[in-house]
């Protein structure tokens, strides 16, 4: 996980690095809204590290992932006053992260002792590995990644709305983003949905001490759309995002631009955080190495060869 780790916080330093060295300048009003959202990324980082640091519970960036995106795309639209496609914009982030805040909630995520709820089971695998064995090293884990690269990554896949200031007209293009990211919010709600009513009545079962049928024996969901890959929520999760990305090649005529950078980054993410929780599955489900074999992880390209 270290070398993971160390892969993604190079990546942060490299990509926006060469991404805005080799891209237009920012104007003077992008520059000073840019100023403004750094200013709260650095606060809220910060915030989520002190409270974790207390409490123990290191899932305080997870609290405001579905929130936080929000509040940086309505600072840039008001400080544009109300640019349409900026709006526009706004308007969509808000869906997406209404609804992801809904999800995490009703998983127990959030608490009105904000700084509890439910922690990611990921982080009591990961602190538990040798190689945190000192508490220095688990804190500063904590500090340098899970607060500061994730809070940093939300700020970066938010950044096409600072782009799209002052583009070109709202169009077309604009109105197929806004479809296609609808859709991907949908799916995602579709894979979230399908994943809860599976581990509700497994463990509802579990409770009453039913026999498991077939499906649930296995422990995990495999069917729905978690058939078609297997993690249809993280794939929605990054299409949502790189479909953001296109507002501002709507708004700049350009096809790559320096806020490309936000969707690449979570894609790498996704990408480890993957390979770290379908670890933890294969150890605890025997059937799930067949499954990986058989599902592919975000594209369905094994479901399409199969059909040819």
């Amino acid at each position: 996980m270290w070398k993971t780790a160390l892969f993604l916080l190079l990546t942060i330093i490299v990509i926006p690095f060469f991404a805005f060295r080799f891209n237009e300048p920012l104007t003077p009003l992008q520059m000073g809204i840019l100023r403004d959202l750094v200013t709260i990324y650095i606060i809220a980082a910060g915030a989520c590290f002190l409270v974790s640091l207390v409490t123990e519970n290191y899932s305080q960036v997870d609290k405001l992932w579905s929130l936080i995106p929000i509040a940086y795309v309505w600072i840039v639209t008001i400080r544009v006053d109300l640019e349409p496609r900026i709006l526009l914009m706004a308007f969509v982030v808000t869906i997406w992260g209404v609804r992801l805040t809904y999800n995490f909630n009703r998983r127990g995520g959030y608490s009105f002792r904000f700084w509890t709820g439910e922690e990611d089971y990921r982080w009591s695998v990961l602190r538990s590995k040798p190689e945190f064995s000192a508490r220095w090293k688990w804190q500063l884990f904590n500090l340098v990644f899970i607060s500061y690269y994730q809070m940093g990554l939300i700020l970066l896949f938010t950044l096409p709305a600072l782009k799209s200031v002052n583009g070109a007209p709202l169009g077309w293009f604009d109105w197929l983003i806004t479809g296609l990211f609808l859709f991907f919010v949908i799916t995602e709600t579709i894979a979230d949905q399908q994943q809860w009513k599976f581990h509700k009545e497994k463990s509802r079962l579990q409770e009453e001490g039913i026999e498991l049928p077939d499906q649930y024996q296995k422990g995990f969901v495999d069917s729905g759309l978690w058939g078609v890959v297997r993690h249809p929520n993280y794939a929605s999760e990054q299409a949502i995002w790189i479909v953001f990305y296109l507002f501002s090649v709507a708004a700049t005529g350009q096809w790559l631009n320096w806020s490309i950078m936000g969707a690449v980054l979570l894609v790498l993410l996704f990408w480890g955080s993957s390979n770290f929780s379908e670890g933890i599955s294969a150890s605890k489900y025997p059937d799930y190495a067949d499954y990986k074999r058989r599902v592919a992880r975000f594209v369905p390209i094994r479901l399409w060869s199969r059909n040819e």
